[in-house]
């Protein structure tokens, strides 16, 4: 059995050049899945072949690393996520020898590891399927699970970006080959000006081709950087000049979340990005998507925001997973969300497709005012991911990348 191995800059490439169209393809293919994990049951009972453990995890003390294992089954196949970066909270180090060398210092702080790891997939019957980098495929599949949501918002015109990572790009690099026409301006929100936060600017109005932008519609769209003062800056003392800055900081990027339609929030921080009283009501409602937090920990989103979200009648909280997003997403543990209180993105990513059973077009029916709210509302999107996701767009990307002639096939594997 052929065995095709990816590598990150061969998924990278593959992934940039994704038309709409074929890009609506992956997007549908993980739709798919979803609405096979929320709708046939997450267990794996007789009538689904979805299969999805919790994901384990393993601590190494002296790197302060994380490595999280992420197996999952479905009608497509088999797979497993290994994936190493920094533990959320590092369990700390001392120095046990007054003789430690400049080696013994960088492990006690633990350089940070950036996320990193493989996909490896087989067939429904075991067989080796592939081997993918995780890298570009994991911030992907997490925006193609976004873009599911963003597909369904009636104004995406302004789009407001916390972080400057891979899932920083991704999310506004779908929805601009998704539905680039409609937008106008995108607002980077990063803690400085670092060579980072400027390089991922460049990538959009400078790296991107002309041509790319006028076949995608998003020629005109303008891109702003706006800093604000880091957890550093705040709890050192200011003097007049530094709090003046500051107060000019807090009040564009107030101004920045009144306009937007869509908000991003792609860091992995420990605290509220913003506060829940900046995001004015509009009357188109807004979409606030929160990707970067993944443990009880961490959050993105301050509480009071949440629990306005299920509060109100025109507002609602779709996540990946209700039973992950519970155990994980501390914005939604900290504000006391219940399962009943949630739904899950399977339920309505395929509401508009024609294939439909009969009993889930009633459900379709029934489910109107919440595909409206979709549309018009006040709608938080929270996602901690889960395997699943990347079992499904791996399988998909395998075959895609074969018919292109990408890769390295190992024969007989």
């Amino acid at each position: 059995m052929p065995l095709t191995v990816l590598n990150d800059d061969e998924i990278r490439a593959l992934l940039e050049a994704l038309t709409a169209t074929e890009l609506e393809g992956f997007r549908g293919a993980l739709a798919a899945a979803l609405h096979e994990y929320s709708t046939g049951g997450q267990g794996g009972g007789a009538s689904s072949s979805v299969q999805q453990p919790e994901r384990i995890s393993v601590q190494n003390t002296a790197t302060g690393a994380t490595t999280l294992f992420m197996p999952s089954s479905s009608s497509v196949g088999n797979g497993i996520k290994v994936i190493t970066l920094t533990s959320a909270s590092p369990t700390t180090t001392t120095t046990t020898s007054s003789s430690t060398t400049s080696c013994g210092t960088a492990a006690a702080e633990k350089t940070k590891i950036r996320p990193t790891g493989a996909i490896t997939l087989f067939t429904p019957h075991g067989a080796a399927h592939g081997l993918l980098h995780a890298g570009a495929l994991t911030a992907f599949r997490t925006a193609l699970a976004s873009l599911c949501v963003v597909q369904r918002r009636a104004r995406v015109g302004t789009l407001l970006v916390f972080g400057c990572g891979e899932q920083a790009y991704w999310h506004v690099r779908l929805a601009l080959k998704a539905r680039g026409s409609e937008v106008k301006m995108v607002c980077f929100v990063v803690n400085r000006t670092s060579t980072r936060a400027v390089g991922l600017v460049r990538r959009f109005c400078v790296e991107t081709s002309q041509g790319v932008k006028d076949a995608e519609g998003w020629a005109r769209c303008r891109f702003e950087l706006v800093t604000t003062a880091s957890a550093i800056d705040k709890e050192r003392d200011r003097d007049g000049e530094g709090e003046e800055e500051e107060r000019r900081e807090r009040e564009v990027l107030q101004a920045r979340l009144r306009e937007a339609d869509v908000v991003f929030c792609c860091t992995p921080s420990t605290e509220a990005l913003f506060e829940a009283e900046w995001l004015e009501s509009k009357a188109e409602g807004r979409l606030v998507v929160a990707i970067g937090s993944y443990t009880p920990q961490m959050r993105e989103l301050p509480g009071e925001l949440v629990r306005q979200a299920v509060q109100g009648e025109q507002g609602v909280i779709v996540v990946d997973t209700i039973d992950g997003a519970l155990k994980e997403a501390g914005e939604l543990i900290e504000a006391g969300v219940t399962k009943e209180q949630l739904v899950e993105l399977g339920e309505v990513a395929m509401l508009d497709d024609a294939t439909l059973s009969p009993a889930e077009n009633e459900k379709k029916h029934r489910m109107a005012h919440l595909v409206q709210r979709l549309r018009t509302g006040n709608v938080i999107y929270k996602s901690v991911g889960f395997g699943l996701m990347d079992l499904s767009v791996g399988m998909y990307l395998v075959d895609y990348a074969k018919e292109r002639g990408i890769g390295t096939v190992v024969q007989g594997f």
